[in-house]
């Protein structure tokens, strides 16, 4: 079984829950584990695979229940860094259907420092780049291309999420198009909701935007569409894997319980590469980190609702 390198921003959501999607009105919140790096390396280690989070929290009481949550997870957090800055905030609203909106408070995350002791420990592995606040500048953003460099040198399994946040890029969405592209070249796979599709490709639909996408370099695409399941892209093949029907209460980390269950599934391969040419096999891979993603939306908060091995396969 191969190792999951996450890397980006571990951070605490602040969410008000069942208060509609306006969080000027809110006047209760309820603190939640979230970063959607650390709810990928979660969703492996619920799973049963090797969930390694590499990410930075701020040396206090946030910071530490963080920590906790991630290794009653079963998450290697020895590559989690701290730091005097505080850290991170997300304030999250919650509309009937558990749609979103953020609001970011930005602090340690920023701070993870590269190591370059960790090309060691790369060889054969995976890694995933999955942070929303990665490409936003400080140590982190240097950091991550440089896992990138390394991770193409020590022929890693790369997976790229770029976890667009409006609230983050407002009026600079070309400079996160710009800063995404590398990303998007060099990755093995990619995995997008349809906003982030349109957005990165400037297509009209979805279709054509794999088709510009696969261009820029990734062999496989997933578009992520919510209860209408996801578009699978590779090799020429392009179909839609239906989800399961749900009462969604929060979408919060439903993208990232997908990407972690397929990235496990991908983890127990012998070879990586099967998933590049066996259809059928990425197929019914989706078709399993789908139905990961609709039980993650049945319940409140992103790490809390992420399922376990058992309730995928019952």
């Amino acid at each position: 079984m191969k190792k999951v390198f996450c890397v980006g921003e571990l951070l605490i959501d602040f969410v008000a829950e069942n208060q509609g999607n306006d969080l000027s009105k809110a006047l209760h919140f309820t603190k939640k584990a979230g970063g959607a790096p650390a709810n990928v390396a979660c969703a492996i280690s619920k799973l049963g695979g090797k969930g390694i989070f590499v990410g930075s929290v701020g040396n206090d009481p946030f910071g530490s229940f963080l920590l906790d949550t991630l290794k009653k997870e079963g998450v290697d957090i020895s590559l989690t860094q701290t730091s005097s800055v505080f850290t991170t905030l997300a304030f999250v609203s919650l509309a009937e259907d558990g749609e979103r909106d953020f609001v970011f408070s930005r602090g340690s995350d920023r701070e993870l420092t590269y190591d370059p002791s960790l090309r060691k420990d790369f060889v054969g592995h995976m890694l995933h780049l999955g942070a929303a606040t990665a490409l936003l500048g400080g140590p982190l953003e240097t950091a991550y291309s440089k896992y990138l460099f390394d991770a193409l040198t020590k022929e890693m399994f790369i997976s790229f999420d770029p976890n667009y946040r409006g609230d983050l890029w407002k009026d600079n969405e070309q400079q996160f198009i710009k800063k995404c592209m590398p990303f998007i070249e060099k990755s093995h796979l990619c995995k997008f909701s349809q906003e982030e599709a349109l957005l990165l490709s400037g297509a009209s639909n979805v279709d054509d935007a794999c088709d510009t996408l696969h261009e820029v370099g990734t062999k496989i695409i997933t578009v992520t569409l919510g209860k209408e399941g996801t578009l699978v892209s590779c090799n020429g093949m392009k179909q839609i894997v239906p989800s399961i029907p749900v009462k969604a209460i929060d979408t919060t980390g439903a993208g990232d319980a997908f990407i972690g269950c397929l990235l496990s599934q991908i983890s127990h391969l012998d070879k990586y590469e099967q998933v590049f040419s066996d259809t059928s096999l990425l197929l019914a891979m989706v078709e399993k980190a789908n139905k990961a993603g609709a039980i993650t939306t049945t319940a409140y908060g992103a790490i809390p609702a992420l399922p376990t091995k058992s309730q995928l396969e019952s």
